[in-house]
């Protein structure tokens, strides 16, 4: 029986050496695969080196690097002698990488490129303790003050030292290993402050590995296409079920012509992602379709209407809607059993004919895509569903390893994820805090064995965020069915409250004025202010094609934040999208707004995750605000 991960690893190596684990693209971007074997000589030749060089059980090692087959080679080795990693993405900023590196005192770093390496060498007087950088790709800096050295020497040093009877070392250190060995301190994004040091355990993830594969029916031999960062715990965990699951990683990026070319190479069954990638790709068709001729757009959305009605009578017909009191619902699914049939067929000449083209995209094999890092917009939800693209929400944060629960495969219910075995939720009033009924929102709380070990080096705020009775307060809204599925609705940390006093959640607003073909990105704004605001990233290429159509001259793309005709088009898409008809109440409407020249960037005003770092756009834009309330 294992207790780590790498001891779960050595028993598929064990079981099956020959199997394919990951795909990697070589230089000339041919995707090169790798055997279970040959992944574990790699990470055992970097544990040798590692102990050769004084790392020792408990130690920290540093990992700055985007996903790359090399990373989990580094973080098995690192692991196999009882030591924690320390990742963080290409993305981070200097200041980051010296707080996370100087808090958890890492002496060996291993950076993907020299600009990594440059990154963690203009911090070294802030470091004392590190000693080393290792480069896993491209050129190799020059430092007075450190050992800089390249990935391969590296393995070709282990490669010789286990040759000399270090392996036998290695075994045992591996054999040490307890499930509650802190088996990564992963910094938070960020959104608000310094980022604070997440300490997960082995039995925090490997909980997790059993407890998907009962949601989720795995395949041996699947392919997964990672795109996340893969230092975030979102795909990590990923990394690990390929394991379990005798799965393939193959490498990608969540670029979209970099992603969509990959997709038809591998062809994956299965692809983690964020809600931002999917809306990206929702908008290229969308995109795709204006420049189709008027009959094939008619078409297209008629197919589309039907399907949406389709899949609302499937959820019916097989009681796949929540339910907030345990009633039976069998009145409802006979009501929608002929609707069914009729939308069925209509269905299937839609596939044919429209929705096939899209789904090709993906492969031909592809199942499911998992979202996670935020909750799936409503209308990107339903395209997906509608066209037959499956998507399975999934939850959970960081301080939970990351997660709580997932959308089960192949029958959902639609918004709603089913909770681990051996994981408790409960949803509490926020405004005293007794446990509230199915169907009522409060916030979420969670406690079971992926609840992590604590902030590093910080009981004060880790005892603020689990209570005495071990419930991890998430600061999400959410609402329980009367199964114990659950549903996110909102994050009390984005709470906006207006003067008014009228509390609201600014993400629903949010995906709502992005379903505008002429909106990119939309923040709310308003705290203390007597109404809402919004900073609005116009859609570049479509409002460009709404001022050919309309014979509207204009210069260059630069000043089109500056037209009127621009400003006119963005309140005209503002009050269709959120209004009284669709729903919001009056406080809940957009009163003025902004224009920004610039689409958000990751590491500045997006997380690694994709998430919208609020407090860094209230200061990045404070004169854009400013001037809403003026």
């Amino acid at each position: 029986m294992y207790h780590t991960l790498v001891q779960l690893f050595d028993d598929r190596v064990k079981a099956e050496p020959s199997l394919t684990i990951q795909m990697g693209k070589n230089a000339k971007g041919a995707f090169i695969p790798k055997s279970l074997s040959e992944l574990q000589e790699e990470s055992r030749a970097i544990a040798a080196f590692l102990r050769k060089r004084g790392i020792s059980r408990g130690a920290n090692i540093g990992l700055i690097s985007d996903n790359r087959p090399e990373w989990l080679a580094i973080d098995l080795g690192v692991l196999a002698l009882g030591c924690a990693d320390v990742p963080r993405g290409r993305d981070a900023m200097p200041y980051e990488i010296r707080h996370i590196l100087s808090v958890t005192e890492a002496s060996i770093v291993f950076a993907e490129n020299n600009e990594q390496c440059m990154k963690i060498i203009g911090q070294k007087d802030d470091l004392p303790s590190l000693k080393m950088i290792v480069v896993i790709d491209g050129d190799i800096a020059a430092s007075d003050d450190l050992e800089i050295i390249g990935y391969k020497a590296v393995i070709d040093e282990g490669k010789e030292l286990l040759s000399h009877g270090m392996n036998a070392e290695i075994e045992n250190e591996i054999a040490l290993g307890k499930d509650d060995d802190t088996a990564t301190i992963i910094f938070t994004s960020g959104t608000t402050g310094l980022p604070k040091g997440v300490m997960l355990s082995h039995r925090n993830m490997i909980y997790q590995l059993g407890e998907i594969d009962k949601i989720i029916d795995f395949q041996p031999g699947w392919k997964w296409l990672s795109v996340l960062p893969v230092w975030h715990s979102f795909e990590r965990i990923i990394q690990y079920v390929a394991i379990y699951e005798k799965s393939i990683l193959a490498y990608s990026k969540p670029i979209g012509k970099i992603m969509l070319t990959d997709l038809l190479r591998v062809n994956p069954e299965l692809m983690c992602s964020v809600p931002r990638i999917w809306e990206t790709v929702k908008a290229g068709v969308n995109q795709i379709l204006k420049q189709k001729k008027p009959f094939e757009r008619k078409a297209f959305e008629f197919f589309l209407s039907a399907a949406k009605k389709y899949r609302k009578a499937e959820d019916a017909v097989f009681g796949l809607n929540p339910r907030f009191r345990k009633t039976h619902d069998i009145p409802r699914r006979v009501v929608w059993f002929i609707p069914y049939l009729v939308l069925a067929l209509i269905y299937r000449i839609g596939d044919k004919v429209a929705f096939r083209q899209i789904k090709e995209k993906f492969g031909t094999s592809f199942i499911a895509g998992i979202s996670g890092g935020g909750s799936m917009p409503k209308d990107v939800d339903e395209f997906f569903s509608a066209i037959g693209v499956k998507l399975l929400n999934g939850y959970g944060m960081t301080e939970t390893a990351p997660v709580i629960g997932v959308q089960s495969y192949p029958k959902s219910v639609r918004g709603f994820m089913h909770p681990f075995a051996g994981t408790e939720l409960k949803v509490i009033s926020t405004e005293d805090g007794h446990v509230l009924k199915p169907g009522e929102k409060g916030e979420l709380l969670v406690r079971g064995p992926q609840i992590m070990k604590g902030y590093y080096n910080d009981p004060e705020r880790t005892n603020r965020i689990i209570d005495r009775d071990g419930f991890l307060h998430t600061g999400d809204f959410a609402v329980l069915d009367a199964r114990g599925e659950f549903s996110i609705v909102g994050r009390a940390k984005d709470t906006i409250v207006l003067s008014g006093g009228e509390n609201i959640e600014p993400v629903p607003i949010e995906a709502a004025l992005q379903q505008s073909e002429y909106i990119e990105t939309a923040v709310v704004v308003g705290q203390d202010e007597k109404y809402l605001g919004a900073l609005i990233v116009p859609a570049e290429k479509n409002v460009e094609r709404y001022l050919k159509d309309n014979h509207i001259p204009y210069v260059s793309r630069e000043g089109l934040s500056e037209m009127e005709e621009v400003r006119h088009l963005i309140s005209s898409e503002i009050m269709n999208y959120v209004s009284k008809e669709k729903g919001f109440k009056s406080f809940e409407q957009i009163s003025r707004f902004a224009l920004l020249d610039e689409s958000f960037k990751v590491g500045k005003e997006l997380s690694a995750k994709q998430e919208v770092k609020r407090s860094e756009i209230h200061k990045l834009y404070k004169d854009k605000i400013e001037s809403i309330y003026r």
